[in-house]
């Protein structure tokens, strides 16, 4: 994965929230739903750059004490005292990104895995999921008679094999999966299979439950165990009418009517299968608005796009106190109750529950206790290098931690980053992950995406440190290419200081937003302003061109020079 890395912010590292709507500056932080970004050697294909070449510039502050070699074709030789220079306890998404580049940069690594590798988002959330995604995309389009009907198109009684869009879902995920082991070995990380636990700083013990551990040294360790989905207290979960996203990216059968509990990214796009596929959906929030992580302006057109048109309803402000599976030709049983007063509001039955609550860290037999580590709602403490933090306060040389275990963003391409960050670090390069520089996306249909501060936080701080907050917006009714689609429905908005240029945020809900915000996403990362970004020139006609529009309609005071901007600092 080409990661954004760098830029050194205001804003110290913000620690995870839970699920909650951004009122306030401490919610700059992460939303908790796992999403994909896999590097060209994790699809089979050759590096782009070349060998020794660096995706990270050094600060020229900072001076590499300690002396590598970059070697792309093999694994490394570790120093004699360590049986490896560095290992990775988990082989998701994170920790492949760490492995790879500590081969490039020549460090005899090696990566244990207890399950397989490619982790949750490979094998039971970004990649399944996108997979049932692309199958609800086009079962929209052939059933959308008035959209087909305007290309001047016919399709008549669309159907679909439920057990053919499970098959493609699982293909998917095992042929990623088979990629990711392939590129490790062809790079020489020794693949340990077992249960990975800390003995010491710098020792670690491995192996399978009924088998002797296997004990080996590394001179530097990540952690990279990942997350788990988060079932809250009272519900059952039988994995058949009640389950997790786990057990509903294997489609086992399609409810006619399905409660999602938990309208964020997870239960969003869960809802545009489902819905999509022929069930009704209800879903349970236990906030007062729908989708409370968005900017409030993307959500309320969120909700007028993907909920008010389809199949679904929804409580707000109620909590599933109960939850009881189907069982003895009785239906799944929902016990709602107020959320502020804890007085009992409604019983819903439905024909399945689907729990979207968001995922927890999964830190529990790493042997922190060993290390004088005490997790914090199961996240292990780091600071702003992914050094883990002991009980004291203190930071344990040569360990580290990334991804959902340390619970900073909780997103399989930011897991990424924090590793190759992390290698960095282990070579002797300053480096500090900008997090407010890394995008999201939800995949329904239409997409939203997102990077940096919503209005409410920005306009918090801004209040806090003394600027103002200008907002530009822009239409997908306006772009040539969205029309041409007959796509048309859309907005992207932009968060920003008029004073000095500065990018705080962008928000697009439209045709391939997921693939529009990394424009705004690099800017944010290096650090480029409004006044410069503006005279990008795009092709036409192109989607792209909606992010042109946003950027030439933002008005940035007159006199607003280079030098009057503090440049960003490259590490």
């Amino acid at each position: 994965m080409q990661a954004s890395l760098s830029i050194s912010l205001s804003l110290p590292p913000a620690p995870r929230s839970d699920p909650a709507p951004a009122a306030s500056l401490a919610a700059l932080r992460p939303f908790a739903l796992r999403f994909c970004g896999l590097r060209r050697e994790a699809l089979g294909l050759r590096p782009l750059r070349p060998a020794g070449s660096t995706r990270i510039f050094p600060s020229p502050a900072r001076t590499s004490s300690r002396k590598t070699v970059a070697a792309v074709s093999g694994n490394g030789s570790p120093s004699k005292a360590f049986d490896y220079d560095l290992v990775i306890i988990g082989a998701g998404v994170g920790g492949h990104g760490a492995a790879l580049h500590a081969v490039e940069k020549g460090l005899k690594t090696a990566i244990i895995e207890g399950d397989i590798v490619g982790g949750t988002c490979v094998n039971r959330g970004c990649v399944p999921s996108k997979a049932l995604l692309a199958v609800s995309g086009r079962m929209r389009e052939l059933q959308n008679e008035h959209h087909l009907k305007a290309l001047g198109l016919q399709v008549s009684s669309p159907g679909y094999d439920r057990q053919g869009v499970a098959d493609h879902a699982n293909n998917l995920a095992s042929k990623i999966r088979n990629n990711l082991t392939n590129s490790l070995k062809a790079l020489g990380v020794d693949i340990l299979t077992g249960v990975g636990t800390l003995v010491g700083t710098q020792k670690v013990k491995y192996g399978k439950v009924g088998f002797p551990d296997t004990e080996i040294t590394a001179r530097d360790i990540i952690i990279a165990t990942g997350s788990v989905p988060f079932v809250p207290n009272g519900i059952e979960v039988d994995g058949k009418t009640v389950f997790t996203s786990d057990h509903a990216l294997k489609l086992e059968w399609v409810p006619d009517w399905i409660a999602i509990v938990g309208s964020g990214y997870i239960g969003l796009e869960f809802s545009d299968v489902y819905t999509a596929l022929g069930s009704e959906v209800t879903f349970v929030e236990a906030l007062d608005q729908l989708m409370p992580g968005f900017d409030p302006e993307i959500g309320k057109l969120a909700q007028r796009v993907l909920i008010n048109p389809r199949k679904i309803d929804h409580h707000t402000g109620v909590f599933a106190k109960k939850i009881t599976p189907a069982k003895d030709g009785k239906p799944v049983s929902i016990e709602l109750i107020d959320a502020k007063t804890k007085e009992p509001k409604d019983t819903l039955e439905v024909d399945a529950a689907l729990i979207a609550t968001g995922r927890a860290p999964f830190t529990k037999g790493l042997g922190l206790e060993n290390i004088n580590v005490v997790t914090q709602r199961g996240f292990v403490p780091v600071d702003e290098h992914m050094q883990v933090i002991d009980a004291s306060g203190n930071l344990i040389p040569h360990l580290y931690c990334i991804g959902d275990a340390n619970g900073k963003m909780m997103l399989a391409h930011a897991a990424s980053a924090q590793g190759i960050s992390v290698v960095e670090q282990i070579c002797g390069k300053d480096n500090v992950l900008n997090h407010l520089s890394i995008p999201a996306a939800c995949f329904t249909h239409p997409e939203i995406s997102m990077v940096g501060m919503t209005e409410p936080q920005a306009r918090e701080k801004a209040q806090q440190e003394g600027f103002e907050v200008s907002v530009a917006k822009t239409s997908f009714k306006a772009n040539t290419k969205a029309l041409a689609e007959n796509e048309g429905e859309g907005l992207a908005k932009l968060i920003y200081r008029p004073d000095t240029g500065e990018i705080l945020g962008v928000h697009i809900l439209g045709l391939h937003a997921a693939d529009l915000i990394h424009e705004a996403s690099n800017a944010i990362a290096l650090g480029t302003r409004v006044q410069d970004i503006k005279f990008a020139v795009h092709a036409h006609p192109t989607l792209s061109e909606v992010l042109d529009e946003l950027f030439k309609s933002a008005k940035v005071n007159t006199g607003v020079s280079p030098s009057s901007v503090n440049e960003p600092v490259t590490v």
